[in-house]
């Protein structure tokens, strides 16, 4: 079932789309919420979800159905929430690959005397994009593009496409944690715009920013919510600011509630960019600043200087899951992996310990 036209009362105006971020990234939305999106009444190929305006769109899924003509391949794409078909056009290097009367006979060059070819090495370019983009039913596909409806069918023209190689799940098990962190934090909130034209996101940076320098500048170690929260209250409007003396009162959350939703959305950014976490979960809420945490970074330290000494980590350091790992059986099972990055980045910045690669460390 395919999503129909949207109320042309509820779609925000055009001229507004671009205020959006999500309206110029490529959405990695389910297959089945590209299936079940509103399309514009106001330009047709764009799509809404939860009024965010999308026309372009990131999928990962397994090929179900294929279908191939002389331009293109039609792929049906399988995520395991629904089957969309993409449209997949071939490239010219493609085509001259498949193209037996392009390849012609042999020609002497420079390859026959031990020399660089081009046209050798161009015909082995376009062998290797052949293998990449011809797939088979049940190989894994990346498809980006915009969002299509032909004969009343929802499909992806894809504008980049490819098979994915992934032998232990890798790639399949950090998209599927990847994708529903998408949806809480930007997808299922709706895209809205206040009086002035600014996007609310916009008081939740401020705010963010405001925590952040507040911490920096004082040294906080921890903290509780009570004791941040009255640097948020200059962004909170008062009743008598927010209307005329003609204007009825307006119902809606009162200052205190939308102080506490204000402050409860930048601990949870500052916990997901690690900035803080809890180090005991409790109803005490109690927030630990990760780089006052003397604690945190001893114990990290330790182990990477205790594990580096071990046959199996000895070569190449520890791996960030291992240390995580380590750091959640050792210290607080609370720590993120963003806040674990952060006090290695500040370790490798000290020349405390080294990185040997993207995610191994060896102390010094």
């Amino acid at each position: 079932m395919q999503g129909a036209a949207m109320d042309p009362a509820e779609e925000p105006p055009s001229m507004l789309w671009g205020l959006d971020p999500i309206f110029s990234a490529f959405a990695r939305l389910y297959v089945r919420d590209i299936l079940q999106m509103t399309e514009s009444t106001q330009v047709p190929g764009i799509y809404f979800y939860n009024l965010h305006p999308i026309y372009k769109v990131d999928v990962l899924g397994t090929v179900v159905y294929k279908r191939e003509r002389d331009d293109f391949f039609c792929y049906g794409v399988d995520d395991g929430t629904g089957v969309i078909n993409c449209l997949c056009w071939k490239s010219n290097l493609l085509k001259e690959a498949e193209d037996p009367n392009k390849s012609g006979t042999k020609k002497h060059s420079d390859a026959d005397h031990g020399g660089f070819d081009p046209v050798a090495e161009l015909k082995k370019l376009g062998q290797a994009q052949l293998k990449r983009c011809r797939l088979e039913i049940g190989e894994l596909v990346r498809v980006r593009g915009p969002v299509k409806t032909s004969r009343q069918q929802r499909e992806i023209m894809a504008s980049t496409y490819y098979k994915v190689d992934d032998p232990v799940m890798a790639i399949q098990i950090a998209w599927m944690m990847e994708v529903p962190q998408l949806y809480r934090q930007f997808y299922d909130k709706p895209f809205q715009i206040n009086a002035a034209g600014s996007s609310i996101e916009s008081s939740i940076g401020k705010a963010t920013n405001i925590i952040k320098d507040f911490l920096k500048q004082k040294l906080v170690t921890k903290f509780r919510p009570y004791d941040v929260q009255d640097l948020l209250q200059p962004l909170i409007p008062s009743r008598h600011q927010a209307q005329s003396a003609e204007q009825e009162p307006v119902a809606g959350p009162s200052g205190c509630q939308q102080l506490s939703h204000l402050l409860k959305e930048v601990l949870q950014i500052l916990q997901n960019e690690g900035v803080v976490y809890r180090k005991v979960k409790s109803q005490d809420e109690m927030y630990h600043v990760t780089r006052q945490d003397k604690d945190l970074f001893i114990a990290v330290k330790d182990i990477i200087r205790e594990d580096s000494k071990r046959e199996k980590y000895v070569e190449k350091g520890c791996h960030v899951l291992h240390i995580l790992s380590a750091v959640r059986q050792r210290y607080s099972l609370n720590v993120s992996k963003a806040a674990l990055e952060l006090v290695l980045k500040t370790l490798e910045c000290d020349s405390d310990i080294i990185s040997t690669s993207d995610s191994h460390y060896i102390a010094i």
